[in-house]
């Protein structure tokens, strides 16, 4: 797990990569086959339905970018942390943190998320 700070990094990049074939093609290789991501707002079951959500957050807050607040705290296979939502080098609009389960690979395999703070 001595890696895994750079893991939470590159899975928030995906949250904010806007290229679709770009995005898809890291959701491939981070994600298990059967991965599951879930949290207040809906669950996405495959990498299919985790690539759509991923899509639908970027449209519903268009100019946002996801960003880690804080360290990562690791475990086994577990990973929690922090995010923020907000504009570049503003404010976050959205906080949240995320529990990571990871497969013995290191990809990851489930995503359960908790929102702290949303937009109004």
């Amino acid at each position: 797990m001595s890696d895994v700070q750079q893991r939470v990094t590159d899975y928030i990049a995906i949250w904010n990569e806007t290229d679709p074939a770009a995005r898809r093609a890291a959701i491939d290789e981070m994600w298990t086959d059967s991965p599951v991501y879930v949290d207040p707002l809906g669950v996405a079951e495959g990498r299919d339905a985790i690539d759509a959500f991923v899509g639908a957050a970027q449209q519903q807050f268009p100019g946002l970018v996801f960003r880690v607040a804080g360290t990562v705290d690791a475990h086994h296979n577990v990973a929690r942390f922090t995010w923020e939502l907000g504009p570049e080098g503003g404010e976050a609009v959205a906080v949240g943190f995320d529990v990571a389960v990871f497969a013995d690979d290191g990809r990851f395999d489930r995503v359960h998320g908790f929102l702290d703070k949303v937009p109004s």
